[in-house]
């Protein structure tokens, strides 16, 4: 289970450029945007005047908020930031100053209602896009080297959106949301797991343009050989952990973890409930039996250890989870996906809410990694047994409150993304992170062993 850095701070050159001329890249700039927006207007556009301004849960913002949110922002990074205009709504910064003001206390502040939230960030939206038209990709500052200021944004605004489904998920009421299933896979009959050979592999972005600060610099990393599952844990295999008595027996929790669990009696993931020997779920609004071939999902970090160890075996680190997912043995270099260095298609990740659920395990061949490793990208958020830590050489840019304040033991590593996250906001090197009690959002896991070298 060692994770080592040997050559801390370098570029190694194996991993995956994006080739993009300046042109190529605000073409995808402007695409993103757009694609970021739309999807923005249909989970604010789907419910009515009360639904935005309610707060579903003390966990989660007004919907209304963080649509005037995204525009604040984007107002402050492309607008004042990139193209040195003058604010449009100063007065409105420190309502929409994440670390300024609490979720659980944005509700009582005097926010923009729902049509001039609207409004507001319509007007941001035409603004930037002119700017985006004029802003030199090369040759200029950071900030717009490459077009990463409007990358970032982009990112920024699908950030939030995969919040506000989240918010939708909580919402009592009837279901507003509605998305095509992933559809049957057939019955996956391959190995359980897939062994990972020791050695080092190159490990975070290199040659990505819009790649966060957290996960530069990239660096070799030694890894020792382990085995990780085929495909995340499923929702008919934590039920066997349940039916066993896993909530009821401490040994395979951590005090916390244990503790928690029976402070607040927890029983099972988040939205299942049991019904005459069935366990059922609600989702987006409606009861379903749960389905048992699909990747579990809403269960915190607690829950994922605690199954890891009932089965013998233990959470991957984050970098055992990366070079699962970007090691290619024949070549020795680290892939921007698990698939290879192209962007993410239908045939490989469930991704950007085409559907509302995770795909049966074992989908999307098309996207395994060189292993045989599958659905490391998309349908559920994963689980890894690091905490979230800068990387050797890390520099907070182009501001700290994006990753540096949160480094430290408080928060877990997850990786790989959900079926609610759009593309430009996932890859083999992206890094999320979340406290180990959260589960409302769309987290599942797999587990990983150690074998000998």
């Amino acid at each position: 289970m060692t994770d080592s850095v040997t050559d801390s701070v370098t570029d190694t050159g194996h991993g995956s450029p994006v080739p993009a001329d300046p042109e190529t890249l605000r073409e995808r700039a402007l695409a993103s945007l757009l694609i970021a927006r739309d999807r923005t207007a249909l989970l604010t556009g789907c419910v009515e005047e009360p639904d935005l301004t309610a707060q579903h849960s003390p966990l989660m913002s007004p919907l209304v908020w963080d649509l005037a949110h995204i525009g604040n922002q984007e107002e402050q990074w492309l607008l004042r930031a990139v193209a040195g205009q003058e604010a449009i709504r100063p007065e409105i910064d420190s309502l929409y100053d994440a670390f300024e003001h609490p979720r659980s206390e944005r509700p009582s502040l005097p926010l923009l209602p729902p049509a001039e939230a609207r409004r507001y960030a319509a007007d941001v939206r035409g603004r930037v896009l002119d700017v985006l038209a004029r802003t030199p990709f090369e040759g200029t500052t950071r900030l717009t080297e490459a077009g990463f200021a409007f990358g970032m944004i982009a990112q920024h605004e699908q950030q939030h959106d995969e919040t506000m489904l989240i918010t939708h998920q909580l919402r009592k009421g009837p279901q507003a949301l509605a998305a095509p299933d992933p559809g049957p896979a057939p019955l996956f009959t391959g190995p359980s797991e897939v062994v990972v050979p020791g050695g080092p592999f190159t490990m975070g972005a290199t040659g990505e343009p819009w790649a966060l600060d957290n996960e530069l610099p990239a660096h070799r990393r030694e890894v020792a050989s382990f085995a990780i599952d085929t495909t995340p844990v499923t929702n008919g295999a934590y039920q066997v952990f349940i039916e066993d008595g896993g909530y009821d027996d401490p040994r395979w929790w951590t005090a916390e973890g244990w503790a928690h669990i029976r402070r607040h009696a927890i029983r099972a993931p988040l939205f299942w409930h049991g019904d005459g020997g069935q366990w059922l779920r609600r989702r987006f609004g409606a009861t379903e039996i749960v389905p048992p071939d699909e990747p579990v999902l809403h269960v915190c970090w607690y829950e994922a250890d605690a199954y890891a160890r009932w089965a013998g075996r233990r959470l991957p680190t984050e970098a055992e989870w990366e070079k699962a997912a970007r090691f290619d043995p024949a070549t020795g270099r680290s892939r921007r996906y698990p698939w290879g260095d192209a962007d993410p298609g239908a045939e490989h990740a469930n991704l950007g809410q085409r559907h509302l659920r995770p795909a049966p395990a074992g989908s999307y061949p098309a996207g395994e990694s060189p292993l045989g490793v599958r659905q490391l990208i998309g349908d559920v958020w994963e689980w890894t047994a690091s905490d979230f830590l800068p990387y050797p050489g890390f520099t907070a840019f182009p501001y700290k409150e994006y990753s540096e304040v949160f480094f430290g033991p408080d928060h877990k590593v997850l990786r790989g993304g959900s079926f609610a996250v759009d593309p430009v906001a996932c890859r083999g090197t992206f890094r999320n992170w979340d406290y180990p009690i959260r589960r409302q959002i769309f987290s599942g896991f797999r587990t990983a062993r150690s074998v000998d070298a």
